[in-house]
């Protein structure tokens, strides 16, 4: 079976994360992307520091593995004006463009939109920026850690005695990369009905924004502010016991739950003066010390099978490194391999979403830079000396044919 965006083809003109991300998902549903990387270097992630400082196999920086597989990559000049030349032929044929270069820069290298839709009515094209496409910010670096603070998100993050806490992941390029999804998914929904194109843009402030829909309905309405805890309170808007516990080998995760039963499950009916809403948010931080004084009595086990017994809400924390052992995890399939021809088999997480029709699949490996640079110009009608002269002039790049990989 293919998948549900077979036949779809994407120009992925994008680099590091946001972008890169949103081309994947496409990829991961069927689509054609053609990753578009720098001549002989490659995307900015081939090189950057990879976490702990250390490439798989030896090859190739996790944080490229992570967000370009279901891809072909074409390595060209983009200023040479064969390399040019291809990619404007490309475009003309593509269905979808992303592309994530600072306001301005994809343009004076003349493929803006304006540019491509000329010859190409039905191209949709999503650009993606930090702050938008105009404003006061428009020269500011749009990176993720910076859009946490601009955008209040770290702000409500982390105990109140400690300098503000930005996520441990990088939120602002996931979410803004989601958001290009979307945005091209509606916008294919639009071109099926009127035959038309358009541009879509997605930048990560309003991500984040829109990310935090109940924390600004609330402080818009209300006139309230949020205030972090000082203790495991988990969210700076709830109550006790909505929070963190240490127990006696980890921690526990307790929800919003009837306060008299999480009392008796808990076997601490002393605790059982706090129960009253006023004084569960009041008092919160409290609170949170006198349930956490008998939580650290016994293992995360023992009160995971204690509470729900009571049909409560709560939940182990898992370090990263033991989530793919989870029961569930493991159930669900939500992880696999897919092979590399130099590093052999790469894990990685699997596709997040379930069609009974048109199951998405990994069914490519992150690229090597340029791998299917003669693969693309073949189809595009290039004949063997023709590919040769490209190469040699600089206009495009393609590796050594590695065993597996095309020639």
């Amino acid at each position: 079976m293919s998948g549900a965006l077979s036949g779809l083809k994407v120009l992925d003109f994008s680099h590091l994360l946001f972008g890169p991300f949103a081309a994947q998902m496409l990829g991961d549903l069927g689509a054609d992307v053609i990753k578009v990387e720098r001549h002989e270097r490659g995307d900015l992630f081939r090189e950057i520091p990879p976490f702990f400082n250390q490439k798989v196999g030896g090859i190739e920086n996790p944080s490229f593995l992570a967000w370009n597989r279901n891809k072909r990559s074409l390595s060209v000049d983009m200023k040479h004006p064969d390399g040019k030349a291809i990619l404007l032929e490309l475009a003309e044929k593509a269905d979808v463009i992303l592309q994530n270069f600072r306001p301005g820069v994809i343009e004076k290298l003349g493929f803006g939109y304006d540019a491509l839709s000329r010859n190409n009515p039905g191209l949709i094209y999503c650009s993606g920026s930090g702050y938008g496409e105009s404003g006061p910010y428009l020269a500011r670096p749009g990176q993720d850690l910076l859009l946490q603070g601009l955008s209040g998100l770290m702000s409500v993050t982390g105990r109140a005695d400690m300098s503000p806490t930005p996520l441990g992941v990088s939120i602002a390029d996931q979410l803004g990369s989601y958001h290009m999804v979307y945005g091209v998914l509606a916008a294919l929904h639009h071109r099926n009905r009127t035959g038309r194109g358009q541009k879509i843009e997605v930048d990560l402030l309003r991500a984040l924004l829109a990310h935090q829909m109940q924390e600004f309905v609330t402080i818009l309405n209300t006139g309230n502010r949020f205030e972090r805890p000082r203790s495991g309170i988990a969210h700076p808007g709830m109550p006790a016991p909505f929070g963190t516990y240490r127990t006696a080998d980890g921690f526990l995760n307790i929800a919003m739950n009837p306060f008299p039963t999480l009392c008796e499950a808990l076997e601490a009916p002393d605790l059982l003066h706090f129960n009253d809403p006023a004084m569960l948010f009041d008092r919160r931080d409290e609170v949170h010390a006198a349930i956490e004084a008998v939580t650290v009595q016994e293992t995360t086990d023992h009160w995971m099978r204690r509470l729900l017994t009571f049909d409560l809400w709560c939940g182990e924390v898992v370090d990263q490194a033991d989530v793919p052992q989870d029961p569930q995890v493991r159930h669900m399939q939500a992880f696999t391999s897919v092979a590399h021809p130099q590093i052999g088999d790469i894990q990685t997480v699997n596709v997040p979403i379930t069609f009974s029709e048109t199951p998405g699949a990994v069914r490519r490996h992150p690229p090597s830079v340029g791998e299917h640079t003669r693969e693309i110009l073949r189809e595009m009608g290039r004949s063997e000396p023709e590919i040769d002269q490209l190469l040699q002039s600089g206009a495009v790049f393609a590796p050594v044919a590695m065993a597996g990989s095309l020639p």
